[in-house]
């Protein structure tokens, strides 16, 4: 059975992250990605660590499966390469900051009159318009900018980043909807369109709970740590020896919850008895739960809590994660067969489709320019061409 984009071709002009984790997912779902990268050095990604024998691990996890070309978009030899593919494409990705493809006569209204079937991403840090458009981004300063950062954390401690890049990340989500809407739409249209993705944007999208909040209390939330603001208990405590995730998200499984652990009296006590009186009165609540949870290991706790079917959590390091039963039924840890790394373990797709056939593997990730020739011989150039290109620094 074929894949759902099977058949779309992607030019993917990104580099490090927000792009090329959008075209990753993309490639995951059929799509033919071919990276086009600066000659001699490439994707800057690509000598960020960590390395093994030699490899960015970094650059395979989320570039696997793609083509790489090189291209030279500053030469008018390179640009005509590159409006040669276009004529082919469905997809053209970019993360350069807003204007740089203009400057070089590539920006989508000009692209759009040559080529109307074209679809145009761009992923930046504060998208094409508005007054902070031109400024430098990283994942970083969407967090900061969106808000994110004043919300996580401990109260009364320093700005806190989540630990992964989310606002690279979210970015990459949202502009593969955008993509894979705008394919959609051109079915019916027969246009293509510019689909224009902020970080920020990304980050204020997925504010949620916080932005509810301020609109009723009329301040700005702070940090809680590892609590939900609003549902009471819900969050990590500490056992006689390592923390777990308890959940409890309505008044029943409270009730549940308190016969569980033996604690019955809670469940009657007027201070707890409803979810926004456990939220009021949580630091006496949890006064009492974390002395409750000392008394033994996460391990019977656990065994207790599942067994009522009671919301809970061991909470994993990355290792047990990618040992995860749940996590490896899912098939969402699959191999890279690298020539320099050997095998390296890699997330899965976590689109699970019925028309999606599981895969354990993934094609490995392509050398810098390995498919510059054949690409351009599929363009009708010849290997004198080609030699002339490569002699001139356009490839």
């Amino acid at each position: 059975m074929t894949k759902p984009l099977e058949g779309v071709k992607v030019l993917d002009l990104t580099r490090v992250l927000a792009g090329p984790f959008c075209t990753m997912i993309l490639q995951d779902l059929g799509a033919e990605v071919l990276k086009v990268e600066v000659p001699g050095t490439g994707d800057d990604s690509r000598h960020f660590g960590p390395f093994k024998d030699g490899r960015s691990l970094y650059f395979v996890s989320i570039n696997r499966g793609k083509r790489s070309m090189t291209l030279n978009l500053k030469e008018e030899r390179g640009k005509a390469v590159l409006r040669k593919l276009l004529a082919e494409y469905d997809v053209i990705i970019e993360n350069f900051r807003p204007g740089v493809m203009e400057k070089l006569g590539l920006g989508y209204e000009t692209l759009a009159e040559e080529f109307p079937h074209i679809i145009y991403a761009a992923s930046s840090g504060y998208g094409h318009s508005g007054p902070y458009s031109q400024r430098p981004a990283y994942d970083i300063l969407a967090q900061a900018g969106g808000g994110l950062m004043s919300v996580t954390g401990w109260p009364e401690g320093p700005p806190t980043r989540v630990g992964v890049s989310i606002g690279d990340i979210t970015a990459s989500l949202f502009t593969s909807i955008g993509i894979s809407s705008a394919l959609y739409q051109r079915t019916r249209t027969g246009r293509g369109q510019k689909v224009d993705v902020a970080m920020l944007d990304c980050q204020v999208a997925i504010l949620e709970n916080a932005l509810a909040r301020f609109q009723v209390e009329g301040r700005s939330p702070e940090p809680l740590g590892n609590r939900h603001p609003t549902i009471s208990p819900f969050q990590a405590y500490r056992c006689a020896d390592e923390y777990i995730v308890v959940a409890i998200g309505n008044d029943q499984l409270w009730k549940r919850f308190c016969a569980t652990i033996g604690e019955d009296a809670l469940a009657e006590d007027e201070r707890f008895t409803t979810n926004r009186l456990r939220t009021e009165n949580l630091e006496v609540l949890n006064e009492l739960l974390e002395g409750i949870f000392t008394g033994r290991p996460a391990d019977e706790w656990l065994e207790l809590l599942e067994g009522a079917g009671l919301p809970c959590s061991r909470i994993n390091d990355i290792e047990n994660v990618l040992q995860d039963p749940q996590v490896r039924a899912r098939n969402m840890v699959v191999d890279v067969e690298d020539a320099r790394a050997g095998v390296v373990q890699i997330a899965g797709n976590p689109i699970k489709m019925s028309a999606l056939e599981e895969e354990t593997t993934r094609p490995p990730v392509p050398e810098l320019g390995e498919h510059t020739d054949e690409v351009l011989h599929a363009l009708g150039y010849s290997d004198a061409e080609i030699e002339a290109l490569r002699e001139a620094a356009v490839i």
